[in-house]
């Protein structure tokens, strides 16, 4: 018995050892392209902030980005879905897809399109990750896992939350079940990503939150309880125009660069139409002034279209800054209806419609620790929770499977709406 179980200890330490190796690989070369990725997306939105004639420029660069996929034999409309169907179902990866990424959210950003980053990273380190796996010839298990790696370490590369990034590439694949035997590798691969961009001039993600309650009552908690309901309910009708605007541009104007190149012409029309930059690009200027307790009732809404608009068209970049935006916006400007200060309601907003979009709980209440500071944890998890269980089976990424419901212990296997 001795024996077997030393055998075992051997072999466990082996593995142990291997994925030590696997994680440090992934984590410096991802965190590398990351730092990469993030000082080219910084140069562009500061061109498009200099030059405004490079938004007229945003539905040729559509067309640009269209015959770009086609040209590599990319399905233009994959996106993130396309490396959450890798990891569950073992599909490969084209390494193709990763340089595509860099430069068509580049252009995209340069051109002034409605769009983020991290779900551009996501999708950059799973590709690299996943080509790296190949390479070293491992099994469908392993493969999964190594692709998980890389989705934690590009989303901690760009966003500077290693912690969130780890659980969120194992929660957001199937919900209801976490990829635990990833959990060393993700978190690995997801620090070394992050202190491998810091050295290279990325940053970590951070705010200060004005408001936050030092006494905690039952008045506040159902204030929470209802701000947490009515974020569910904004979570939803996010998903709900994120997937119908791309799909009635499509219905309409089925051509593919037609269709891009128009939603391109709405995104400029728009713009203009506002007067303001503010909703071009990943927004986080405007996100630092919500989070300051200053937000307009109507930019939530603006956000919500014209990312809708560029991402459902074709255009590439992330929706996870986005999303932030919009959740940040609205607890700005609404959460003195619940009776919190709009500082804290925004910080509130951000992490609890992340929740509701992504089906992520646990990613997102680490997301409010990174975020945040850890002030008051147990209120911003309160919140989430609420969204989390109210926000219905809709997601941003029509490949996630819901696989236990969000009401009771049954298992239930079905995709978001």
């Amino acid at each position: 018995m001795d024996k077997q179980y030393w055998g075992k200890q051997g072999k466990n330490a082996l593995i142990f050892v291997r994925w030590c190796a696997f994680a440090v690989i992934i984590g410096v070369v991802v965190g590398a392209v990351g730092a990469a990725f993030h000082r080219a997306l910084d140069w562009a939105g500061e061109m498009s902030g200099a030059h405004d004639w490079l938004l007229y420029l945003l539905p040729l660069a559509g067309v640009g980005i269209a015959l770009w996929y086609r040209k590599m034999d990319i399905p233009l409309a994959r996106g993130t879905n396309f490396i959450l169907t890798s990891v569950r179902e073992d599909h490969p990866v084209r390494l193709r897809l990763a340089p595509s990424i860099f430069l068509t959210s580049v252009l995209t950003h340069l051109c002034g399109g409605s769009a983020g980053r991290e779900g551009a990273a996501i999708q950059l380190g799973g590709s690299i990750s996943g080509n790296i796996g190949h390479w070293m010839r491992l099994d469908d298990r392993d493969s999964r896992t190594i692709t998980m790696c890389g989705m934690a370490a590009g989303f901690a590369a760009l966003f500077g939350t290693p912690l969130a990034a780890s659980v969120f590439a194992m929660e957001v694949i199937s919900v209801g079940v976490m990829y635990y035997a990833a959990l060393f590798p993700c978190v690995l691969a997801s620090v070394i990503a992050h202190q491998t961009a810091l050295q290279l001039g990325g940053s970590t993600t951070a705010f200060r939150l004005a408001g936050v309650p030092a006494a905690v009552d039952a008045v506040l908690l159902l204030r929470l309880v209802l701000f947490g309901a009515v974020c569910a309910v904004l979570s939803a009708l996010v998903c709900i125009v994120f997937h119908r605007i791309g799909h009635l541009f499509s219905r309409y104007i089925p051509n593919q660069y037609a269709c891009i190149a128009a939603g391109g012409a709405a995104v400029v029309a728009v713009s203009l139409l506002l007067g303001t930059r503010d909703y071009n690009g990943a927004g986080m200027a405007v996100i630092e002034r919500a989070v300051a307790g200053e937000a307009a009732y109507a930019a939530c809404f603006i956000k919500l279209v014209l990312t809708a608009i560029t991402i459902g068209v074709g255009y590439k970049g992330g929706e996870i800054v986005p999303v932030l935006f919009i959740g940040a916006t609205f607890g700005a400007a609404y959460g003195g209806f619940f009776g919190l200060a709009p500082s804290f309601a925004a910080g509130l907003g951000m992490v609890a419609v992340f929740c509701g979009v992504t089906n992520s709980p646990l990613t997102s209440i680490l997301l409010a620790y990174e975020l945040f500071g850890g002030e008051q944890l147990a209120l911003f998890a309160l919140v989430i929770a609420v969204a989390y269980m109210l926000s219905g089976y809709y997601g941003l990424y029509s490949e996630q499977k819901i696989l236990y419901s969000k009401m009771r212990p049954q298992f239930i296997d079905r995709k978001t709406k």
